[in-house]
Formats: C-alpha cells, structure tokens, sequence
C-alpha cells in the first residue's frame, strides 16, 4: 500500500516512520506514464550516444552525476511531485548532489552489496541529504530490488571494506564489515512511478536481476544547504528548490542539451575535484569514475 500523501506532500505520520525506520516506501509521487515516457528517452538516449565518441564511456555519466549532463536527470531531480515529498524530510531549501541511474539488464549477477551511502562522500554523518530512489521499471524481489536494515541510520559510519568486485556496482564494491541476518533485511519492492526515500546512514543492498525486463532507478542526492564537504576542497551542487543561503557548495547550471561541449567540460571539473577524496585510501583506479561499469 502506497504511503498517503495529503496535496502531494508527506503527512507527518510518514515523517516519523522515515526518522523511525531510515527510510519510507512506497510512495506514489509520478505516474506510471511519466515514468514510461522518462524510461523511455533514457534508453533512446543509450541508443543515439553509446557510440558517439563521448570522452568517457556512457555508462559513467549515467551513474555518476548524470545531471551535470542529462537534462533528462535534471527534469527528473526537480519534478514538483518528487520536490513536494522530499521537502517533508529535509524542508524547502533543497540542493541535488548528484543524479545516477542504476541500471540492471535482464539476467545478469550485477549487484549491489550491503552499504551505507555516506560512507566515502567527505559529508560526515549526517541527517542533512537523502537518496531519494525512483522506479522507472518494477524493481522487485526478483529483479534486484533495494533491501533495506530498518533503524540502521542510528549508527555511525561502520567500517567498510573495498572488494572492486566486477560484478559489484557500487564505486568501491564497498561492503560494510557487519552481519546482517537474512531476517534483518526488508524487501523494497516499486512500480514504475513509486519512490523510496532513505538516510544516508541507513544499511542497503540489492541482488541480481534474474527477470526478463532491465531493472532500472533513477536515483537522486538530495542535501540541506547546510551541508558541508569536510575532506575535499570543493565539492559541488545544484539548487533544487527554496534557497542556499550557505554556500558551502559550488553550485552550477543544469545542462541545456546532451553532453554539451560546456557540460562535458564542468563534468571533468567536478569530476577532478570530488575523485580526490571519494577514492580517497585506496590505489585502485577502478571505481566512481572507471571507464567501465555497467
């Protein structure tokens, strides 16, 4: 069942469940055709540049700050019926850290190892950003669909340990180097247009796509202006919504067409700059920003 939402926005029942649970599903925020017409131009966005002689493979702008890039990630990011639920939890003033695109094809071992997200983003451990994670095909127990460990957000940054496991999709292949019981593990299944929201804190993973049919997410960063980058020298965002009035983060332009000239290049800057502390403690030059990951 669908979480209620009263003009669009979260009651504050719901609210307390995410800050209870460290996450909340599902939420029906987009409808199944605007989500059928966004998958729809994202795969004909992989048909026209796969082969275009793009500087970096396709799939490292689709799962790494897409927005930068991809109107089309840009237009998802600030949709009002997906802004009006992640206000409910971070409030009106609303930066995009970045925007990616999990893609699992049919009947492969892609997967996504138990994590948190915060673990390597120089951002601490914070109640200020939230994965906001929208279906754009059914993301089901059988086609690789998040699990989440309910009220794992309390803990601090665990120890994680990098496996650069090819069939890993995370930057690192990054596991947390805890047990989590079958049991602990909450299942969260979408249809095209629902949403999760979850902590940056809170423990995740997903398995294999053993379906048909892609499983494919479209996943955005969200942070309170409030935010700081406390390893990096500078790191970047995009304003959403309301206002920074902070500056913590240098903010930027969304992209006006498909990999622009001017995009490519801000893409390299960004790319430059948060690469020194997101690899940060490992020599492997794999990863974030590896020239090939599915």
């Amino acid at each position: 069942m669908n979480i209620p939402l009263s003009g669009g926005r979260l009651g504050k029942a719901a609210v307390e469940r995410y800050w209870e649970d460290g996450y909340l599903h599902p939420i029906r925020a987009i409808s199944p055709a605007q989500a059928a017409q966004w998958r729809a131009e994202l795969e004909e966005i992989e048909r026209d540049w796969l082969d275009a002689g793009l500087p970096l493979p396709l799939n490292t702008y689709k799962r790494v700050n897409a927005n930068c890039v991809m109107p089309l990630a840009h237009r998802i990011a600030t949709h009002p019926g997906i802004l009006d639920v992640v206000e409910g939890v971070l409030g009106p003033d609303l930066l995009i850290y970045g925007v990616e695109f999990f893609i699992k094809e049919p009947h492969t071992r892609h997967k996504v190892s138990m994590h948190q997200d915060l673990t390597y983003w120089g951002l601490g451990a914070i109640d200020g950003m939230v994965t906001m994670w929208l279906a754009l095909s059914p993301a089901t127990c059988a086609s690789g669909c998040m699990e989440f460990v309910a009220g794992s957000h309390r803990n601090p940054i665990l120890p994680h340990e990098d496996t650069f496991a090819e069939d890993n999709l995370l930057s690192r292949g990054q596991e947390v180097r805890v047990d989590v019981a079958p049991e602990d593990r909450v299942p969260i299944e979408l249809m095209p247009g629902e949403l999760s929201l979850h902590h940056g804190l809170t423990i995740h993973g997903s398995g294999p796509n053993t379906t048909d049919d892609r499983r494919i997410g479209a996943v955005v960063r969200y942070l309170r202006p409030e935010v700081a980058q406390e390893v990096g020298d500078r790191d970047y965002a995009m304003l959403a919504r309301g206002a920074d009035r902070v500056g913590n983060f240098t903010l930027y332009a969304p992209p006006v067409s498909n990999f622009s000239p001017e995009s490519l290049a801000l893409y390299e800057e960004i790319r430059s700059a948060q690469g020194k502390f997101l690899m940060r403690g490992t020599k492997n030059d794999k990863g974030l920003y590896a020239e090939e990951r599915a």
